[in-house]
């Protein structure tokens, strides 16, 4: 830590403190996060599930973990520095956004999403406080809840916050899978449209109430898994008819409503994957390289602006949108090579710089075989290991994907893409990693609570 010099904290939270520091010897601004709790050896912080989901996984729309220092017992995670996280922006925001502004940064979270579902892991606790800004680049973050997809019990109690939860999570499934990730998304984007949470639940029974007031209540052929798991619990849906999401988010095109309705469906078999979202409709003015076509010097690129389609498209770049004609195999393009580097010398330190690479062969390959899904702790679940889908439809896009070219004229390696859409619109001090207030926050008429 003498190699840092603390400038300011900048937020304070259950499981630790986050100061914003500059490294003495590069100047680089970083985020520390000083956990509060002590640990007592080296491979009891190494085994956390924050770091070793986080050295599985280099991607620019994924927090990048630069370095895990252990001093006199005291655990400190140091983090690339981001100016702030989404939540802060909603909160301060004066007026709506604009559709270009949402796309561009749902666009760069769904291609995160597909990469860390891909290497077998998903979040479980996507909401805007975890989603990290800084001006046009948007990062997931906080990977204290995420789960390896094929993980075995026993398990930690599952813990997230309630307004972006699941109806399948509510309802205590002992099976549940990377759709949770999707729901949230989908409650998240109407967020974003309208500055106002989509289902703010006081407690999980009002949240599912919430639920069926916009969704309307589901019936044996929307959701029949989930009457099962109602009357598990005994539990008894209020019978609502709903509301078209077009009426909540009038801002939102049809494009727009149509996919977060999909998202936010009752049965999370009919939710899109992260990879199939990316080729939705409402993103057919984003550009998508997907990562196994990406050269190196591309890897840190973000989607430009719908603005910028005439430059492309004056340079036969092909746009990634729907069905893809004429596919040809793109084998000339290598897939980023990565590798994992551990500082084993001293026993107090683990070095992530952007160079490190990681070993994702094995995790690419465990993706695309069926896995078992999480089990989370159930009252009377069992204590077998029940297979499920994973992933639906990955395997296919994804060889679908491998097979896209680029179009019929080359485009240069280091040629430059054009800049992003502009997020805009935040001024103040950041509080990252951090959730929310159980207070009241100002300018809100709504209270947002965590449930743990």
């Amino acid at each position: 830590m003498e190699r840092y010099k603390i400038i300011k904290e900048v937020g304070d939270g259950t499981f630790g403190t986050v100061w914003r520091a500059i490294n003495k010897q590069s100047g680089e601004v970083v985020a520390i996060k000083k956990m509060k709790r002590k640990y007592y050896s080296w491979e009891e912080c190494i085994n956390l599930r924050e770091v070793k989901s986080l050295r599985k996984m280099n991607h620019p729309n994924i927090v990048k973990l630069k370095e895990v220092i252990r001093e006199n017992d005291i655990l400190y995670f140091v983090f690339e520095y981001m100016e702030c996280n989404l939540y802060q922006l909603i909160k301060d925001r004066a007026k709506l956004f604009s559709e270009a502004e949402v796309r561009n940064w749902c666009f760069q979270v769904f291609q995160g999403l597909a990469y860390m579902h891909q290497r077998g892991y998903f979040h479980r606790d996507l909401k805007p406080e975890n989603l990290l800004v800084s001006k046009d680049l948007i990062k997931i973050a906080d990977f204290g809840l995420a789960r390896e997809i094929s993980s075995q019990p026993p398990y930690t109690e599952y813990v997230s916050t309630r307004w972006y939860r699941a109806p399948e999570v509510l309802l205590q499934s002992p099976l549940y899978d990377s759709a949770v990730d999707m729901w949230a998304m989908g409650a998240i984007m109407a967020e974003l449209f309208t500055l106002r949470p989509l289902f703010p639940g006081s407690s999980e029974a009002d949240e599912i109430y919430k639920i069926c007031s916009v969704l309307g209540t589901p019936t044996e052929s929307v959701w029949a898994e989930g009457l099962k798991l109602a009357n598990d619990i005994n539990y008894q849906f209020p019978q609502l008819t709903g509301v078209h999401l077009s009426v909540l988010i009038p801002s939102a095109s049809e494009d727009a409503v149509n996919f977060i309705t999909s998202l936010c469906s009752w049965d999370p078999c009919k939710r899109p994957t992260a990879l199939e979202a990316l080729q939705h409709p409402f993103f057919q003015s984003c550009f998508y390289i997907p990562p196994s076509l990406r050269s190196k010097s591309a890897v840190t690129r973000t989607p430009p602006s719908a603005g910028t389609r005439g430059a492309l498209e004056q340079k036969s770049v092909r746009r990634y949108s729907g069905t893809l004609p004429n596919l040809k195999h793109a084998s000339n393009l290598p897939p980023v090579k990565s590798h994992v580097s551990v500082t084993t010398g001293v026993q107090r330190k683990l070095e992530l710089n952007n160079q490190d690479a990681i070993k994702n062969d094995k995790f690419t390959k465990a993706a695309a075989k069926p896995q078992p899904r999480y089990r989370p702790p159930a009252r009377n679940s069992p204590t077998s290991i029940y297979n499920g889908k994973v992933a639906r439809g990955v395997s296919e896009t994804a060889e679908k994907l491998g097979n896209m070219a680029l179009g019929s004229a080359r485009v240069p390696a280091r040629h430059a893409v054009p800049a992003p859409m502009k997020a805009g619109g935040w001024h103040g001090q950041p509080h990252l990693f951090l959730g929310r207030s159980q207070e009241i926050q100002p300018g809100r008429s709504l209270s947002r609570k965590v449930a743990g």
